[in-house]
């Protein structure tokens, strides 16, 4: 630990994963300087852009957030982008240690025949959340659509598919997005899973919410609600299984409410072509029929059946962006690390362990990088819920605060608060704060209120930065 002066971290990445990591650091050290780095103008990751307009409660998260976010340990600096605006040669001179903790936005491809012309669920996404990076109009214009998937992603991507503009207006949509939504003509929303019912991965109540919109009716076939020995132990072991299972055949027998867009959640069906017209435009998608093999596994069963559908998006799961000046895991689309360490990519020349206890023979082949640390997704891939996420930032802060312990850190050269700001000034940067957060959030639920809903969120990078408080 650094003598008369505080253990300085940088965090790269202002999601949930950055937060929890550098709330454990506040917890377990009280003598820390946490700075936040965040390319975006505004924080909070994919609270912020990655979860549904329509979901309030999980946006409740921010409000847990904000109070770590508050400590005076901690300063933000956004619209920075680590790796091109500052690089982690420079993070070396300033901090004892970086956290990386930048998560994942891209969506996994699709490897079928037509795959290049499905739609990723994360620009999507991207588009409703009125994330600045992704398009700012979206065509909806196809009657019938299909989501490939069977996670909380594709059911947040059918429940918006299905619902009408109006129904979302009153959620915080900036008018873009708004204008795009009343257009839609989709009717018919399809949800497509390779396995059965019981290898889903929706939680129940995302699954139950499908229902509380008047305008969608959610149609299950009976036949797809298929349980072998493995599904039975999967429904016996997990509650949280067995309520989807039991939601899924609620809704099979359910008597129709006569609503006029229709939900279908098909299941043991498994996409192999996405057909298109010449210039391109989606026709429709090819599913072969699968069957359970007793395991909980499927095979095909040759039966193929084309759906007439406009659009295909693929909800099979996201990647992290590969981050500069580090090794990456391109496998796995991650940071190559044991537990939170970061690690280079080849073994050590003499072969010694490198990573201080670990009890993975690979990893004693391997170094690690000193004082480089990651957590949340770019640390183990996008799966897991926010129990997760924390479990993860406590485990790479304990290794961190072990290593600085026994004087495995950067020895910064200007590790003085006042060094990281004027490192920014000398670039040319304008970075926002948190009382820039503090000023745009303010904006935001005025811009709400003149309109009678909570908040209208803000799309456009420039005006981000003009309604917060900037260095």
């Amino acid at each position: 630990m650094p003598e008369n002066r505080p253990l300085r971290v940088a965090v790269i990445g202002s999601g949930p994963a950055g937060i929890y990591a550098s709330d454990a650091l506040t917890k377990a050290n009280a003598d820390v300087s946490i700075d936040i780095f965040e390319r975006m103008p505004a924080p909070f990751g994919l609270i912020r852009y990655g979860v549904a307009p329509d979901h309030p409660r999980i946006k409740g998260i921010i409000k847990s957030l904000h109070k770590v976010l508050d400590k005076p340990q901690i300063r933000l600096f956004g619209n920075v982008n680590v790796g091109t605006d500052v690089t982690l040669a420079d993070l070396k001179k300033l901090y004892d240690a970086v956290i990386y903790a930048t998560g994942a936005t891209d969506d996994q491809d699709l490897a079928i025949p037509g795959g290049e012309h499905t739609i990723g669920a994360g620009e999507f996404v991207g588009f409703y959340d009125a994330n600045p990076d992704f398009e700012p109009k979206w065509d909806l214009s196809a009657p019938a659509v299909a989501v490939i998937g069977v996670g909380n992603v594709a059911l947040d991507v059918a429940r918006v598919l299905a619902k009408t503009g109006e129904e979302l207006r009153v959620t915080e949509i900036p008018d873009n997005v708004y204008d795009s939504l009343k257009d839609n003509q989709a009717t018919e929303v399809h949800v497509f899973g390779r396995r059965g019912p019981a290898q889903a991965k929706f939680t129940p109540l995302e699954l139950k919410e499908l229902n509380i919109s008047d305008t969608i009716e959610i149609v299950v076939d009976p036949e797809d609600l298929q349980y072998d020995e493995a599904s039975e132990d999967a429904r016996r072991s997990s509650k949280i299984q067995d309520m989807v299972c039991t939601l899924l055949e609620q809704y099979a027998i359910a008597d129709p409410k006569g609503a006029p867009h229709k939900l279908f959640i098909h299941f043991f069906e498994s996409p192999v072509e996405v057909k298109t017209a010449p210039d391109g435009t989606v026709t429709a998608l090819v599913t072969e029929r699968t069957e359970l093999t007793g395991t909980g596994r499927v095979t095909g069963t040759g039966k193929l059946t084309e759906w007439p559908v406009g659009s295909v998006y693929r909800a099979v799961g996201y990647k992290s962006d590969e981050q500069a000046d580090l090794p990456w895991d391109a496998d796995k689309n991650v940071l190559p690390n044991v537990g939170g360490r970061v690690l280079t990519t080849g073994p050590t020349a003499d072969g010694i362990a490198g990573v201080p206890g670990s009890a993975d023979p690979e990893a004693e082949k391997r170094e690690v990088l000193p004082s480089v640390y990651t957590t949340g997704w770019v640390r183990r891939g996008p799966v897991g819920l926010i129990g997760n996420t924390k479990g993860d930032a406590n485990e790479t802060v304990a290794n961190l605060l072990a290593d600085a312990e026994a004087g495995r850190g950067f020895n910064p050269e200007h590790p003085e608060l006042e060094a990281t700001e004027q490192l920014l000034r000398e670039r040319g940067l304008t970075w926002t704060t948190w009382d820039g957060w503090y000023a745009l959030d303010k904006h935001e639920r005025e811009l709400g209120e003149a309109e009678g809903r909570e908040r209208k969120k803000v799309r456009e990078w420039d005006e981000m930065l003009r309604h917060s408080t900037t260095g």
